[in-house]
């Protein structure tokens, strides 16, 4: 994983307890904050295709000039 994904993703796993706990009080919020936990979950998903996906494709091109060489 490309490391700037990688520190987003560390943000989106923290975003998640922010979402239910005020960082300022250290409280449950009454009211929790859903699409920010959503979006955090989104985000999270969104990053793990992402990576996945540009894996894949780097294998794929990896195996391609190991079989030309031959």
């Amino acid at each position: 994983m490309d490391k700037y994904l990688l520190i987003i993703l560390i943000f989106m796993v923290v975003t998640i307890p922010v979402a239910f706990i005020e960082p300022s009080s250290g409280h449950v919020r009454d009211p929790p904050l859903i699409p920010l936990f959503y979006a955090a979950i989104a985000g999270i998903i969104i990053i793990l295709v992402y990576s996945s996906y540009k894996e894949k494709q780097e294998r794929q091109k990896a195996n391609a000039k190991r079989r030309s060489r031959k």
